[in-house]
């Protein structure tokens, strides 16, 4: 495994040293805090389902309430009472970013003006990567972004995605894999030739795409992205996933590490991710989401029925 010391990257303006998924050594001294801002996806994942509401499980796609941008920008005001060590804002779910622009750039530019010394940060799969995006992504100040990339080859997609939507049309099979996958390439190479740090998420599935992480870190490193987090999936029948439903496992940790020796790219390594909750708040493996407080959803109105494109809908609570 290829780990690019830290003392090698070169002048940081605290973009990688204040950054806790950016740097180890910046994960036990710097706070981050996940905005639940964008609640529709635009792809279905076999391992995922954004469950709302919900407070005693830590793995991406939960959150406890639903912000508005307005109210998220509060939520941050009170973060950084409680979290003196706060330095990153990140959006990553409980859908997809880039499916939600409206309410996300809403949010970063609130908070870009508010607090600009915090750094800005949003999570995608890709498929809104277009360079109109790419373009409103540097103007407002984002300048990490993680991208989830899980396989090369669109027939190994075809396995791990049920569908892209693309345009009001639901795409499955390979041909939706493939579409995805030239967007995430398209956009992991504009990015990094905007200045933007991009981390690169592989989620490992035993059985399916254990052979795609080389090539991934690979053709990531030649890309230039920063670093790559191979991250083990998460499966139990509980969580209501496809994958889950049908008895599929998560890695063993002999399974992750010889994924992780896979990789011989010049980007770096990442081993110290938690798998965070689309509200997470406070340092790495001690979340403290609880501690802030949730609006109460205004009265009269009942409940939101938040779309999910391209199917399920779920209720959310109405922070508004």
């Amino acid at each position: 495994m290829r780990i690019i010391p830290e003392s090698g990257i070169g002048p940081t303006n605290g973009l990688i040293d204040e950054h806790p998924c950016y740097s180890e050594g910046a994960s036990h001294r710097y706070a981050r805090l996940h905005l639940a801002v964008a609640p529709a996806c635009n792809i279905q994942c076999r391992y995922c389902n954004r469950r709302f509401d919900c407070v005693n499980e830590s793995r991406p796609g939960v959150v406890s309430a639903l912000l508005t941008p307005e109210q998220a920008l509060e939520r941050v005001r009170e973060a950084r009472q409680r979290l003196p060590m706060l330095r990153v804002i990140g959006i990553a779910g409980p859908g997809d970013p880039l499916a939600n622009r409206e309410r996300v750039f809403s949010t970063c530019r609130l908070v870009r003006d508010r607090f600009p010394d915090l750094h800005l940060c949003l999570s995608t799969n890709g498929l809104n990567l277009v360079p109109d995006t790419v373009d409103e992504i540097v103007s407002c100040g984002i300048r990490h972004v993680t991208l989830t990339l899980n396989a090369l080859d669109p027939r190994v997609g075809a396995k791990i995605y049920a569908w892209v939507r693309w345009k009001n049309f639901k795409i499955e099979g390979v041909e939706g894999a493939g579409m995805l996958l030239e967007r995430q390439l398209i956009g992991l190479h504009a990015l990094i030739a905007r200045g933007v740090l991009v981390k690169v998420n592989t989620v490992l599935i035993p059985g399916i795409n254990a052979d795609q992480i080389g090539p991934i870190n690979r053709l990531v490193s030649e890309a230039g992205a920063f670093s790559h987090n191979v991250v083990p999936m998460i499966s139990a029948p509980e969580h209501g996933t496809e994958f889950g439903l049908a008895g599929m496992r998560g890695p063993t940790s002999d399974e992750l590490q010889r994924a992780r020796e896979a990789c011989r790219g010049s980007a770096r390594v990442m081993t110290h991710c938690r798998q965070c909750r689309a509200d997470a708040a406070g340092l790495l493996g001690e979340d403290r989401h609880a501690e802030l407080t949730v609006p109460e959803p205004r009265r009269g109105r009942g409940r939101l029925i938040a779309a999910i494109a391209g199917g399920a809908e779920v209720t959310v609570p109405v922070m508004a």
